[in-house]
């Protein structure tokens, strides 16, 4: 099957217009994620309750780790299936699909079963304590025990509902189910509605995952025959070439996910350290702080598909041209809102809680955190072309610098000579040496392809 709509997207529309069409859906769907993230933390924070605000936060990296199994089979299926497309190897689209789907109905459903059985300790390890155990609990037993499956097989299916260039199909889906936790949080949360408080907020995410699965359910039902995501049972193999095609790059986009949680995890210990006030300040800033992470991670996304097809098909100045233009233009807006965010910290930390404590707190650590967005903009665009043309090796070599080499040890370091505070600017230190090796990389890599070429 080949539809020529899709084909000529990738192949004949103009580059402004074809990055447009694949990112901007991506890009509101990733920012429709954040402010459901931060309706979470806007209405919890309503409650005028510092400890459930905290089991928010402390529950953060277990949701992260999400994306763990949604990069492995989601990002490693879809730069697989984008890839195909452009060799015109159908069968192989349809047969990566479905590996993906499989993979991760079965991995959501390990990973809830995981999470309920070893609950109390992996609490513990990620900070909470007497104070705030009970509403963590609260909170992830809807998000992670009864939520893992419907939150990861919605997020796969976008992208693999993106791989075939649908990227609008691919936000509704999402969006779809964000909107909805957004109607529902006040609702469950506050107390004139069922006053759930954090347990409210994460009933709110399951009923908003599940509806958001069931969208892309109808999507492929309506679309049967006429798309190339295929969840057909008989299409599931084990086919060598297969497996290492997505493994290859999923697995490093998973590992990076897994370094993420650690970070998140050793930054939320250092903080809890310095009471529930640090923790429910670092919580809201960091979310503050997503949004354009969110925007810079989802122009990476969209152009992914664009930059695989036209690889694949040896089309490499259209390829170069993507990513040049993409790069000058997530580049020159991150700037402005980090900008922005310097100059506003102590207003948008207060709009999420009118508290004088959290709110000098929060300044400082989105001071520190939004000045290293241009550097991860920059980032993110270089492993999202790795993820692209399968360079799986060089994936997995930036988020062990990004974590192990850089970031963590950058937060005991700073820790130690500015108590607290200097663990806002940890990531700063690891994106600029990580910016400049993107560069030097991505230089490297259009090197070779002019080589080859010739």
């Amino acid at each position: 099957m080949q539809n020529e709509d899709k084909v000529n997207l990738f192949e004949q529309t103009p580059i402004p217009r074809a990055v447009a069409k694949l990112a901007v859906p991506t890009i509101l769907s990733s920012l429709v994620m954040v402010i459901y993230n931060l309706a979470d933390t806007y209405f919890v924070g309503m409650c005028n309750n510092v400890i459930e605000n905290a089991a928010v936060t402390l529950a953060a990296p277990v949701l992260l780790a999400f994306n763990a199994v949604n990069n492995l089979f989601g990002v490693g299926s879809s730069s697989m299936m984008s890839r195909a497309l452009g060799k015109k190897d159908y069968d192989t689209v349809y047969k990566s699909s479905a590996f993906g789907f499989y993979c991760a109905l079965l991995s959501g459903a390990v990973f809830a079963l995981l999470c309920g059985i070893f609950q109390n300790p992996l609490l513990k390890l990620l900070g909470a304590d007497a104070n705030t155990m009970g509403a963590t609990v609260g909170y992830m037993k809807w998000t992670v025990v009864f939520g893992a499956v419907p939150a990861i097989l919605n997020v796969v299916l976008a992208y693999m509902v993106r791989a075939e260039g649908s990227a609008l199909h691919a936000s509704l889906g999402t969006m779809s189910g964000c909107f909805l936790n957004i109607l529902l949080d006040p609702i469950f949360i506050l107390p004139w509605g069922l006053d759930m408080g954090a347990e409210g907020a994460g009933f709110a995410t399951f009923l908003s995952n599940c509806v958001a699965c069931l969208y892309f359910f109808l999507l492929l039902f309506k679309k049967r025959g006429n798309t190339f995501v295929c969840v057909n049972p008989r299409k599931f193999t084990f086919e060598k070439r297969i497996v290492w095609g997505i493994c290859s790059v999923g697995v490093p986009a998973s590992i990076q996910n897994l370094l993420n949680v650690t970070g998140m995890t050793l930054l939320n210990n250092f903080t809890s350290s310095f009471g529930a006030d640090a923790v429910a300040a670092m919580g809201i800033t960091q979310k503050i702080n997503m949004v354009p992470m969110n925007i810079a991670m989802g122009l990476s996304q969209g152009i992914m598909p664009l930059i695989s097809y036209n690889y694949s098909s040896r089309n490499h100045k259209r390829m170069k041209g993507a990513l040049t233009f993409s790069a000058k233009a997530s580049l020159g807006f991150i700037t402005v809102v980090a900008a922005g965010y310097f100059v506003g910290a102590a207003q948008l930390t207060q709009l999420f809680m009118d508290n004088g404590t959290i709110v000098a707190y929060g300044t400082r650590f989105l001071r520190g955190f939004c000045l290293g967005l241009p550097f991860l903009c920059m980032d993110f665009l270089a492993v999202g072309v790795f993820q692209a043309v399968g360079m799986g090796r060089e994936a997995l070599l930036f988020a062990i610098m990004r974590k192990i080499v850089l970031e963590i040890p950058a937060l005991y370091i700073l820790n130690f000579l500015f108590p607290l505070y200097g663990l806002a600017y940890a990531q700063l230190t690891a994106e600029v040496v990580l910016a400049v090796a993107a560069v030097l990389v991505l230089k490297r890599l259009f090197q070779r392809i002019s080589r080859e070429n010739v």
